[in-house]
């Protein structure tokens, strides 16, 4: 089966969510991808989890965000917002259709092949906007054991470590918080680190002080300056200081892009972070007629995310002027200010 559309956005995180909305109202056909869920990176984030930015920051399409404080959404009021801008907008996307294929024909469209839970369907179109996103896979350490059913690479939820030794790799956002709730919810933590300390430009401000005090207390063994060389059933062996006993193991070790659309698309990709080569006036990327947007702009950062949602609204009215044959002037580039 085949369709034809001028635009195919894909990917249905906030970023392409509010794309759509943007495409839908200055008339321009297009089509929505998603190989998961809408908003399906916001939906592997911890249980109840606070985000950093404020409401009024993740709000998307002029649509504000009605949350009880004013001040920050938890991951499952942003989902359930996804949603309903879904429904308000009535947008049509595409969810659990896997774009495994993308090529450019002869005449200068794209033809994309997708795969669905029924089949397959290819979709023709004349532009495409690869709003995928910056975390699709964990970074793997390449060490013994990494792949042992006790060690996993996400946290949800911290019940499942109740009473349990839980070691924890990493010293950023995601293994900070890892580190309190599952201390909270009473597990036995142990906190790897590779660094000397916490960098209280990283760590989100509500959750560092209370990991010092949860160290300073006891409660949370920290142990900096360690790397883990392999794993076992029972222990992790660090480097310098030998095994550490651990029922579970969380490696909190950061996530990489998967970059498969761009290479297929012919998407140059340059730097440490592997960024995606484009246009910051109208996001188009060196390949004609293929944009980026949102997070995906990031590549795989190798140390802290600088490129996060509300800092990519721009990206919207950039991609839409440039469909129109027009430029959006004045808009900022959309980078994290440091």
């Amino acid at each position: 089966m085949e369709e034809e559309h001028r635009v195919a956005v894909i990917g249905a995180g906030p970023i392409g969510l509010e794309l759509a909305v943007a495409l839908k109202q200055a008339g321009i056909d297009y089509v929505q991808l998603d190989a998961g869920q809408i908003g399906a990176t916001v939906a592997w984030y911890p249980y109840e989890m606070l985000f950093h930015s404020r409401a009024d920051r993740l709000s998307l399409a002029g649509v504000p965000i009605q949350v009880a404080d004013q001040q920050k959404p938890k991951r499952e009021e942003y989902l359930a917002y996804l949603r309903s801008i879904v429904m308000q907008f009535e947008l049509d996307v595409r969810t659990y259709e896997r774009v495994v294929d993308a090529k450019r024909l002869d005449d200068g469209r794209f033809a994309l092949r997708a795969q669905r839970i029924d089949g397959e369907r290819v979709y023709r179109v004349h532009e495409v906007v690869l709003a995928i996103g910056a975390m699709h896979a964990p970074r793997m350490l390449g060490i013994p054991g990494e792949d042992l059913p006790h060690v996993g690479h996400y946290f949800l939820d911290p019940h499942p470590y109740f009473r349990k030794k839980l070691l924890i790799v990493g010293g950023r956002n995601s293994a900070v918080e890892t580190a309190v709730r599952c201390q909270r919810a009473g597990a036995d933590v142990t906190l790897s680190y590779r660094g000397e300390d916490f960098d209280p430009a990283v760590v989100k401000f509500w959750l560092l002080p209370e990991i010092k005090g949860m160290i300073r207390d006891g409660r949370v063994r920290f142990l900096p300056r360690t790397t883990p060389v392999s794993i076992q059933n029972g222990t992790v062996t660090l480097d310098p200081i030998g095994d550490v006993e651990a029922d579970f193991v969380l490696l909190m070790t950061g996530y990489r892009q998967d970059t498969t659309l761009f290479d297929l698309l012919g998407v140059s990709r340059v730097g440490d972070s592997s960024e995606p080569v484009h246009d910051e006036e109208t996001m188009e990327t060196n390949a004609p007629g293929v944009f980026v947007a949102g997070t995906a702009v990031a590549g795989t950062p190798p140390r802290k995310v600088s490129v996060i949602v509300e800092t990519c609204h721009v990206h919207v009215p950039k991609i839409v002027a440039a469909l129109q044959g027009r430029r959006a002037v004045g808009l900022p580039a959309g980078k994290l200010d440091e």
